[in-house]
Formats: C-alpha cells, structure tokens, sequence
C-alpha cells in the first residue's frame, strides 16, 4: 500500500492537470485523520451495526422476556434497515422477526460465488445453518456434504464457526448429524470469559446459538448474551467484531506516512503497533485477538520498513518471518495459516512487504510474482478477496508488480490498467463491481493503480470526485467494502477516510513539485 519513492519510468504531472483546490482538500482529510490519532498512537472506530449479528441476538433473546427492552431495540433496527438490505439480508430479518421475506428472490449460489471457490461448500452449510438459527424453515430436500464440516487447514475463528454450524446442522429434525463431545468442548471453551472471545461476535452468536440448540447449557447461554449485549449499538443493532482498531491504525499510519504527515505523528503510530505485536510476531486486526492475518502483517511491515526506525527491528525482523512461515508450495500466500490455500490478494500484500527489504532466498518473490500472474483473470481482475469492491486487489497487485521488470509483472500491470480505465463510471469515479454506482473507496483503489500510468486526465476526474464526496469537517462520505466473514460487508466509516487520504498521497507523489507548495499551511501533529 506504501508509495514508491521513485518511479524512473513516469514523468511527474504538472500541478495544473488535477481540479483546483485538491490540494486544500487533501490537507483538510490529512488533518481530520490525524485528530483521529489518539494520545497513544492508535486510530480507533467501533464497528457499526449489521443485519446478520443483530438478526441472531434478536432469535436468542426471543426466549428471554427480561431482555424484552433490549431486543425492541435490536427490532428497531432490523425493521429500519429491512428496506435497503440485499436479499439475503431480507432472509435474515424475516427469519428472525418472523415476517414476510422481500420481494427479491434469494439466490444463495450468487453470495457464495463472491467467495473464493475453496470456501464455497463451507460457505452454503453455513448460510444455511445461520438462517434456520435466525428462525427459517430448513428445506429437507437439501442437506449438507459432511465435508463442509472439516476443520482441516482453518484457522481458530473459522474452526469454532464451522463447528459451531455443525452442531446447529445436528439439531435440525430429519438431518442426519452427529455431535462428539470435543465438539462441545470446543464451543464451551469460548465461553466462561470477561469479554468476547476473539472480538468475534459472529462467533460468539453461532457459539451460542448451538449451545442452545443442543440444550443443557443455559447459563452458558444467558451469560454469553449478557456479554454481547454489552456491545449493542446505540441504534439498537449488534457489530461483527468489538472493533477493528490495529488494521485502523496500521493503514492510518501508510496513509499519513503517504500524505506526508508530520513525522512524529506517523512514528506514534509505529510504536502503537509494535506493542500490540502478538508471540508469533504477527498482528490481528484487532489487538483483544490471537488470531494473527498476513493482511495486517504486511501492512505493519511496510510501514516499520519505510520509516526504518532501529527500535522498531526486532519487531520487523519477527514479523517478516512469521508472514514468510505461511508461505504455501505454489508460492503464494494466505490469509491466516500455513497449509490454508493461498490468495491473489494476500500474495501481493506479501510481495509489497517483503520487497522493501527483498529476502535472501530470490524464489521467494519470484513464485509470489508466478502464483499473482497466475491468478489473474482475462478481464485484468482476481479471484474475491477482503473487499467488497475488485479494485481492491487489483490495485494492490499493481503496487506489486512495480517491484519487476519482467513480461509477466508487466502484462499483469497493462491488463489490471486497462480494466480499471474501461471500467470508470461517468462522475469520474469507480463502483465495486462494473456498473455499480461509484464510491470513494473503490475509487481511491482506482486512483492508487492509476499512478502507475501515464496519463493524468482519469486521475484528476477521480481525484474531483473524491473532492465531491468531502464534507465539510474534512471527512469523506463512502459505503463500506470490508468483508468478513465473506461476503458479508462490515463499516467501520474511518477507513474511507483512511484509503481516500493514501489515494491522494499517492497521487501528490506524482505531481511535479513547484516553489509555492512550500508556503502551504503546515499540518498539525495532532494530539
């Protein structure tokens, strides 16, 4: 996600070739983010509400008449936001307040083919199973592959699910299903804790949903959600996860470091996330995991590696071997843990992070570089990744294969371009998928791409766009394309900040530098 210090092959723009003004709009994001810096270096943003969490505590709290008050709320919420859910979200709401379904049909194929092909048997056993513990009538005809139970190559959070759908399964009347007792024991160690375990509320909801389902445990059960709704929102509704707060600061601190923040800012920054380093020298999206991601360990690292600050070595040096400890055979990399298939996305977050410091072993980057080729589509697109938007990964293939000079890194850069210059709406900016309206965040992916081409015109429309889209604190308005578990979208609204800023950073590298630029107002170092 970083920026290149130098692109020998790109003559800068002139400063006249984007909108008036983008400039002063780029200093009033800057500072917006940099009042979102607290006092210790970290950038934190609760997770909003969502259908999916909110729908599975209301199912649960229907046996609870002493937390009648707290699920009229969570109805509140479901009851406003049936109206703009997609189809699947409509399942989920009419389960659960037991009303009519939308009119849309539910296609379940459709919201499985938006995760990659490796999870999609896992996927409909569990799409399933969290709509009959919502409160839908399960078809009888269709019953699940026992393979989609298997626990083998899943990283803890995706083990407690898959378990957890698999006890839900074995309690449906006419399923044929078997509950051991590890399976229980499984479940019943998340449980008996201050917090939630993991942060994961998803989790936690299926965790509870197959103890009550199984019976026997209801103090579990009332204890569980007397936890979670320590959580719901002040619209009535239920987050995904408690917070997202160490993937807030790490692409806050890129981003800043992009715009050319002040340094001491960029460097707090830093040491937050050093000492929220986890044992195995990864970090989690959110500092109350274990549960270490290469996508958070990749950006960490870009950003301790281009500040280069000796304090921070150890740090790199730990986490630099944990992302290369998960390397898969076919040289690419995945998300969680070593042995999981690998991922296009996560493979060029690998390769932007080792490249800053390119290891011993050169097969290293040359298979990630192989396996991201392969994993390019016809039209210049990838397989799903973390986002809702596929400009995600495209644009983070592109910073990839800037490291190259080679055919392959070279057709990968032309036919991801060309996509995204065929692709642009006609406001200047980009949806998340073609046709779609466009939004700040898929075109802050575009825009990051497109400064590594040659022609400023497609930049400054997006870059106008963007402006568009500022209020007037400085902020930037934009739906959210985070994922998770996929394909369900989460928001958390600091992080269209955060990808709008390090758009324009991007794009400030590529302008030519004139005298008047350094009379400009200085940007405050924040708290």
């Amino acid at each position: 996600m970083r920026f290149r210090p130098t692109l020998p092959d790109h003559i800068r723009w002139p400063e006249d070739s984007l909108p008036i003004g983008w400039r002063a709009a780029m200093h009033r994001l800057t500072t917006y983010v940099i009042e979102r810096v607290e006092s210790d270096g970290g950038v934190r943003d609760p997770c909003h509400s969502r259908v999916l969490e909110s729908a599975l505590a209301l199912s649960l709290l229907r046996g609870m008449p002493d937390r009648a008050d707290r699920a009229a709320r969570i109805a509140g919420y479901l009851d406003r936001r049936r109206s703009t859910a997609h189809p699947l979200e409509q399942a989920v709401i009419a389960a659960a307040c037991g009303t009519p379904a939308g009119s849309r049909p539910l296609d379940l194929d459709a919201y499985i083919a938006q995760a990659p092909d490796f999870t999609g048997r896992r996927k409909r056993a569990t799409f399933d199973a969290l709509l009959i513990a919502c409160g839908a009538e399960h078809d009888t005809d269709r019953e699940p592959d026992p393979a989609s139970f298997s626990n083998a190559g899943l990283h803890p959070w995706a083990d407690v699910q898959t378990t957890s759908v698999k006890v839900i399964w074995a309690t449906v009347p006419g399923v044929t299903g078997r509950v051991e007792q590890r399976d229980v024991d499984l479940l019943l160690s998340t449980q008996g804790r201050s917090g939630i375990w993991e942060g994961n509320l998803l989790v936690h909801l299926s965790v509870l949903h197959a103890l009550h389902r199984l019976g026997g445990h209801e103090d579990v059960v009332r204890a569980g959600v007397d936890r979670l709704l320590e959580h719901q929102r002040r619209d009535g509704g239920i987050p995904f996860f408690t917070d997202t707060d160490t993937w807030c600061t790490a692409t806050a601190g890129v981003a800043l470091l992009a715009a050319g923040a002040p340094d001491e800012v960029v460097r707090a920054i830093a040491d937050n996330l050093v000492e929220r380093q986890k044992p195995n020298g990864g970090w989690s999206v959110t500092d109350v995991s274990d549960v270490t991601d290469n996508d958070d360990v990749s950006v960490i690292l870009e950003l301790l590696q281009t500040l280069g600050d000796p304090a921070h070595e150890a740090a790199v040096d730990s986490a630099r071997q944990a992302l290369l400890a998960t390397r898969g055979p076919d040289g690419g990399f995945p998300t969680y843990v070593a042995g999981a298939p690998s991922e296009a996305c996560m493979t060029a977050a690998a390769i932007n992070a080792l490249t800053c410091r390119p290891p011993h072993d050169p097969a290293v980057l040359t298979d990630a570089l192989a396996y991201l080729t392969a994993q390019q589509r016809a039209d210049g697109t990838f397989p799903p990744d973390w986002s809702a938007s596929r400009l995600h990964t495209v644009f983070r293939a592109v910073l990839a294969v800037s490291h190259f000079d080679e055919p392959g890194a070279h057709g990968l850069r032309s036919k991801a371009l060309d996509h995204i210059l065929r692709s642009r709406n006609g406001d200047g900016g980009w949806g998340q998928q073609p046709g779609s309206p466009s939004d700040p965040v898929s075109t802050a992916y575009a825009l990051i791409a497109l400064c590594h081409q040659p022609d400023p015109q497609p930049v400054a429309a997006g870059v106008a766009y963007l402006m568009a889209r500022q209020n007037s604190e400085g902020s930037i308005d934009s739906i959210s394309d985070s994922i998770g578990p996929r394909p369900f979208v989460f928001r958390v609204p600091v992080l269209g900040d955060v990808f709008t800023l390090m758009a324009l950073g991007h794009v400030s590298r590529r302008i030519a530098l004139v005298p008047a630029q350094a009379a400009e107002e200085p940007i405050p170092a924040g708290r």
